[in-house]
């Protein structure tokens, strides 16, 4: 099989299974174990804290231990805890082992990035919009299969026992997968070597603002985009949309986005990143202020396809321009950066448009991150240079 095709396979399969055990399986559990209303927030954003801590940290080891090594860890870790659910009894139980489960996607999302960026630098954006659409049908389906199986089942045993199987499934993908192009020359041999690497790699990277500058503008994307798929239903609802109407709404959103991110990144490779993440921001910038305005499903399937555009063009793009910033040996810390930072703008988009919400109302509310996005667009424009057009020398890179 193809190595590339391997991975974004494997990706896919280990976000299908630990989708999966989320919505709507995980708050019904944790409901049906006792837990309070505040508890199951805390245990459904459980896994998304181990993201914010150790993404970086797993990141910048796959640079000195090697990308395989890393993503096998991750692969036992989308394998193991699943089977540990059937056991689980108490609300305070389940909170412990979605904060493990959670290692799983915060070792493995960053340094699969890095080892597809790193396969080659010609068709950098194509290949990251591959695999970020790989992700979203994992996700996608994921939930789906999770009520489907809970639903016909009606055991959490089972619906746990099946996301283990996916994982065991993925963990023996990743473990076929060779290391990739120039990956072995890079992985220090001793102990001590390991260690000053790590701390050069964290340094160099954590120390460049075109990093986390880059991060910020997904971060910042996705503080929006988490507002909107945590709040569009409840909106949708109180502009008399049923349940079936919400789905087809972010459905149609989430259809263009998945089937967009491959051309846009394609369309970096050509243009440049930043022409093609402006055209992204600006896209989400206008669909904001559109969706929470309409007042029917017409209106809604209308502009919510916008969002979907404007997500497309920019996450698989910010991840190529992230990976234009760094040296090969100084990937995986890089794509530890990245997803530290979007999981914390990512978990910070509900928290800010809830509290904005409940005081400004839902169109100012929306108005206001339309308005950061705008501003972000505008900093981007002016600030930042495009380096896949800047012809430096990789002796510059980080």
């Amino acid at each position: 099989m193809n190595i590339f095709i391997a991975v974004i396979f494997a990706s896919a399969l280990s976000r299908l299974g630990y989708q999966m055990a989320r919505s709507p399986v995980l708050p019904r559990f944790a409901e049906d174990l006792g837990a309070t209303p505040e508890l199951i927030g805390v245990i459904v954003a459980a896994s998304t804290i181990t993201g914010v801590l150790f993404k970086l940290p797993a990141g910048a080891l796959s640079d000195v231990l090697g990308r395989k090594r890393m993503m096998v860890l991750g692969g036992v870790f989308f394998a193991g805890p699943p089977f540990l659910y059937p056991f689980i009894h108490e609300p305070t139980a389940l909170l412990a082992a979605r904060f493990v489960h959670g290692f799983a996607t915060a070792i493995f999302s960053p340094v699969a990035a890095a080892y597809v960026a790193g396969l080659a630098e010609r068709g950098r954006g194509a290949r990251l919009g591959w695999y970020s659409s790989a992700n979203d049908l994992g996700a996608t389906a994921g939930p789906v299969l999770g009520g489907v199986v809970l639903f016909y089942a009606a055991s959490y045993a089972a619906t746990y026992l099946i996301v283990g199987l996916l994982g065991v499934l993925a963990l023996i993908v990743v473990l076929l997968l060779p290391e990739p192009p120039g990956s072995r020359d890079q992985v220090a041999t001793r102990f001590a070597d390991r260690a000053a690497a790590l701390a050069q790699g964290l340094r160099e990277v954590v120390g460049s603002p075109p990093i986390l500058v880059a991060s910020s503008i997904e971060a910042i994307m996705y503080v929006g985009f988490g507002a909107f798929l945590g709040f569009l239903p409840i909106y949708a609802k109180s502009v008399n949309l049923n349940d079936a109407e919400i789905a087809l709404v972010l459905g149609s959103q989430l259809a263009v986005a998945m089937l967009a991110k491959p051309v846009a990144g394609r369309l970096s490779d050509r243009l440049g990143r930043k022409p093609v993440i402006i055209l992204g921001l600006v896209c989400c910038t206008v669909a904001y202020p559109l969706i929470f305005r309409a007042g029917s499903v017409g209106m809604l399937i209308t502009c919510a396809p916008l969002l979907g555009l404007g997500v497309a063009m920019i996450t698989p793009v910010t991840n190529a321009l992230v990976a234009d910033l760094v040296t090969q040996r100084r990937l995986g810390a890089a794509m530890g950066v990245f997803g530290t930072i979007w999981d914390a703008g990512e978990a910070l988009g509900p928290i800010i448009a809830g509290y904005l919400i409940g005081r400004l109302g839902f169109t100012s509310t929306f108005d206001v991150i339309a308005a950061v996005t705008a501003a972000t667009t505008i900093g981007l424009a002016m600030l930042v240079s495009d380096p896949a057009k800047s012809q430096r020398p990789s002796s510059a890179r980080v």
